[in-house]
């Protein structure tokens, strides 16, 4: 019983440390799923070269879509003439980030720790661009155009769309994934006590490896993988090691690499996949080195700690909103999925 209730509590805990910054973070989601339209996207990623790759992260780093829902907008992108450059780049960087995580990572990690997430998308997403357009042919090939009904015309008022997406579409789209995050973070912190890995494998190669191995392959959606990498350091994993799996988890899993291998090709999906690890790599070994380690640390011990009014009414609404996301829905899912 002493075990459950210390679940149950680092559950709560983590959704009431997080809650706001969610609930502002769905806000602003919905606002660029207004500003930034598909047809802007499309239109400022045409064309070869790095500048196609620096546009094309720079618009992904912000927009709330993560590796299932960058699929089917990628392919759109491919359709209508996007080079496999701009394409890489805008599937690296697009669902390492978005608003919503972001300020999740601001909320249990600090924002040192937001910052330079948001910075390694940026320069991961350009490098697997430019490295996936030198080794591409110059012409491009036709791909499915998305139908979703995303990339269609659609006539709603702003405002109900900016609503409906922020605080309908996307948390049903990023529901499950956000409640697995969380209870997985409450599971680890509740069973693993604080810093049991900070002798065993912290600040290792081992731990860095560890948790590329790991985040290559799983599931895990930007927002979802936020209190995980909570629990990871909390148990004594090295900001950086921890910061590898919030790079690879939602930016590649099993299913989006067998699509990837359709839409940019396999010689490319293996050049994507080995920049991205090394940058994965690269940045969790920068971070341990910059002397962040207890800053980041003492921050995430204490992230869930106070509460407040506010913060337990946001919690409330960020559980009733989750809930709702994960009712069977009637209509076939927006791919403008985070």
């Amino acid at each position: 019983m002493d075990i459950l209730l210390n679940i149950l509590t680092e559950i709560w805990l983590v959704t009431v440390a997080m809650a706001p910054y969610l609930l502002f973070g769905f806000l602003m989601a919905g606002v660029l799923s207004v500003l930034i339209s598909k047809e802007y996207v499309r239109r400022h990623l045409g064309g070869h070269g790095w500048t196609q790759a620096f546009k094309a992260a720079l618009v992904g780093v912000p927009m709330p879509i993560c590796s299932c829902g960058v699929i089917p907008l990628a392919a759109s992108l491919r359709k209508h003439g996007a080079s496999r450059t701009a394409t890489a780049s805008f599937l690296a960087s697009t669902p390492q980030t978005g608003i919503d995580s972001l300020m999740i990572t601001y909320a249990l990690l600090g924002w040192v720790y937001a910052v330079f997430r948001a910075v390694v998308a940026f320069v991961s997403g350009i490098l697997c661009g430019i490295a996936v357009g030198a080794v591409s042919p110059k012409e491009t090939e036709a791909v499915p155009e998305c139908m979703d009904e995303c990339c269609q015309p659609n006539g709603t008022p702003v405002i109900k769309r900016i609503l409906s997406y922020g605080f309908v579409s996307l948390p049903r789209d990023i529901a499950r994934a956000m409640v697995l995050g969380i209870v997985i973070s409450g599971l680890i912190s509740g069973l693993v006590p604080e810093n049991y890995f900070a002798d065993r494998m912290g600040d290792s190669v081992a731990a860095m490896f560890l948790m590329l191995l790991i985040g290559i392959p799983l599931y895990v959606c930007s927002s979802g993988s936020v209190p995980i990498a909570l629990a990871f350091i909390k148990a004594g994993i090295s900001p950086g090691a921890a910061l590898i799996f919030l790079i690879t988890g939602p930016a590649t899993n099993a299913a989006t690499l067998t699509t990837l291998w359709q839409i940019i090709g396999r010689k490319q999906l293996v050049v994507f996949l080995i920049v991205l690890s090394v940058c994965a790599l690269g940045a969790g070994f920068i971070m341990n080195g910059l002397n962040l380690h207890m800053a980041i640390s003492d921050y995430a011990c204490h992230a869930c700690g106070g509460t407040s009014w506010f913060d337990i009414a946001c919690a409330v609404a960020l559980i009733a909103i989750l809930l709702k996301g994960l009712l069977p829905e009637r209509r076939k899912p927006s791919c403008c999925a985070h």
